[in-house]
């Protein structure tokens, strides 16, 4: 699928616009220059013809930001890899010396450039654009993303300077499992995502709250192939007091909400806190698979029983599912990276398990008959049929004489002799009991 890079100095609209083409609000905007940090992807359809959108942080040069350097980084990397550049300015502003240095840098990139003249709201304005043709990049397309006029046309211009797509290979499968990574601020999360992907993927500094957006990329190498989400951090509400994290907070929970497997990284040093087990829950709400990472390990403290302890105290404290793998990593030392990969896979699997109904009644009737249902008033219930529905998540149907009868104790020894019979580590069971 071909790529198209948003490029521009900070507050021109450019997150507005890769909203706009996407389709939902996946980006954050806000009237704050340099809410976008790291490179955000979507897709786009138009005209029959998708390709991915790339949106990018606003570029800039001795500026107070202290991410300053590390968000030119990720626009040199999106105007690399991508097949054809968006350039966008602001009518009102008229030409910066931002603006003059971008296309310098793009006209040297060799890449094909469509310049887009943003917020031309109005037929006035409209002179004000014909200014950019002084940069020299050709054909000038005014637009206002925040309204949409203009955006067709520049859709069209886009679609016929993309390479055909024949020549491209297929980039995103939407049946591919989608993996979110998850936790408190500042725990090692983008740390994490770059070191499965091997390259600086996400701006990575010690301040908490760098990542603000929900980051997804595909993850194919080494036998594995799935779609890597990278989150915001999530604080307490009563922690939360700038809009921007709020909107953070609320795509990390879009996040969970979409993923098949959920990895939930802990600091070792802090261990498992209430706003880690307020994350858990909500994992376990949405019923999605779950791997915790208990990271930056190398700095905890040990001797020679501590792994064990350590991970015994976790599973009580998530207890009564405690069916979850826990590995112990050091990001920046990549120690145990792979294992990670490896459980992810593993429970992935897990979760997308179809167990044939034969084999379902096989295993577990016998249990039922040896360890059956207590009696409720004098009166039996017996089960007799068992079956996994066809749900997302792991889910089965027991179909009795008495199902009011069967209560929340009997329900989690059939989740325990599920498990017993069935590897459904890391995977939330749901037990429906309806009547036969």
């Amino acid at each position: 699928m071909s790529l198209v890079a948003i490029v521009g100095r900070p507050n021109v609209g450019k997150s507005t616009l890769f909203n706009r083409l996407v389709g939902r609000r996946q980006a954050i905007v806000d009237e704050i220059a340099g809410v976008t940090r790291d490179r955000h992807y979507g897709k786009c359809e138009w005209c029959g013809r998708e390709f991915s959108v790339v949106d990018t942080g606003g570029w800039t040069t001795n500026s107070d930001d202290v991410f300053e350097g590390a968000i030119r980084k990720q626009v040199s990397i999106a105007i690399e890899e991508s097949d054809l550049v968006l350039f966008m300015v602001e009518a009102a502003t008229g030409i910066t010396d931002y603006d003059a240095e971008i296309a310098d840098i793009l006209r040297r990139s060799g890449k094909p450039v469509v310049l887009c003249v943003n917020k031309v709201d109005t037929g006035m304005k409209m002179f004000d654009a014909y200014q950019f043709y002084s940069l020299g990049l050709g054909e000038i397309w005014s637009i206002s993303a925040a309204n949409g006029s203009g955006t067709g046309d520049l859709l069209d211009e886009i679609v016929r300077q993309l390479p055909k797509e024949e020549d491209l290979d297929p980039e995103d499968d939407p049946a591919l499992p989608h993996i979110a990574i998850v936790g408190r601020p500042n725990v090692g999360k983008s740390s994490l995502t770059n070191a499965l992907l091997g390259e600086e993927r996400n701006i990575v500094t010690p301040v908490a709250g760098t990542t603000r957006d929900s980051i997804s990329t595909r993850f194919n190498k080494f036998g594995h192939d799935f779609i890597l989400v990278d989150t915001a951090g999530m604080r307490k509400k009563s922690k939360v007091d700038e809009d921007l994290e709020f909107y953070s907070v609320m795509r990390s929970i879009r996040a969970i909400e979409h993923a098949d497997v959920c990895v939930l990284m802990i600091d070792a040093n802090l261990g498992m806190e209430a706003q880690d087990m307020n994350i858990f829950n909500l994992i376990l709400r949405n019923r999605k698979a779950c791997v915790l990472v208990v990271n930056k390990w190398d700095l905890f403290q040990k001797d020679s029983n501590t792994l064990k302890e350590y991970e015994k105290s976790l599973k009580q404290r998530i207890s009564p599912f405690d069916d979850v793998p826990i590995i112990f990593t050091s990001v920046t030392n990549k120690v145990r990276i792979m294992s990670v990969l490896d459980e992810i896979e593993h429970v992935s699997k897990n979760y997308a398990k179809k167990i044939p109904t034969r084999e379902l009644n096989d295993a577990i009737l016998p249990e039922i008959e040896n360890y059956p249902p207590p009696a409720w008033k004098g009166k039996y219930v017996r089960i007799k049929y068992i079956t996994q529905l066809p749900t997302r998540f792991p889910a089965f149907a027991f179909f009795c004489n008495l199902p009011q009868y069967v209560k929340e104790p009997y329900k989690r020894f059939l989740e325990n002799k599920l498990r017993e019979h069935f590897d459904m580590t890391g995977c939330p069971i749901q037990i429906f009991v309806r009547e036969k």
